[in-house]
């Protein structure tokens, strides 16, 4: 038996944070925003972002970019670095596409993300 317990924000790997996203097909959707704000209000290091389960109808990319934000936390105004996730799917795909991202953070964090695309055809979304 081990004489310790896990830290209070350490993931359990069996039960993965769950999303769902919608996208046209064949379109950039933004599917996450990855940062790392100190309580100084300035960047720490970013976090390192794995595809666990790539999506069976389509693509995901990761960019560099740079994020501003007010009234984040305890920040007035900040703009850190950041990684952008996104997903693309098949041109003439249109359902649920399921896919899994490791994103490991400073300091030992592991979170597990599951996001589930529900791409749908133009004529699909909703009218107001």
């Amino acid at each position: 038996m081990c004489g310790f317990a896990a830290p209070a924000w350490a993931e359990d790997p069996l039960s993965p944070v769950e999303r769902t996203v919608k996208s046209l097909p064949n379109k950039d959707t933004r599917i996450g925003v990855y940062i790392n704000v100190l309580p100084d209000c300035t960047s720490g290091p970013l976090p390192t972002i794995r595809l666990v389960n790539a999506p069976a109808s389509g693509k995901v990319t990761v960019k560099s970019a740079k994020v501003k934000a007010t009234n984040y936390k305890s920040c007035l105004a900040l703009e850190v670095p950041a990684y952008v996730a996104f997903y693309k799917s098949q041109p003439d795909f249109v359902g649920d596409d399921v896919l899994m991202i490791e994103v490991k953070y400073a300091g030992g964090r592991t979170e597990i993300q599951k996001i589930t695309v529900n791409v749908v055809g133009p004529g699909a979304q909703q009218k107001i």
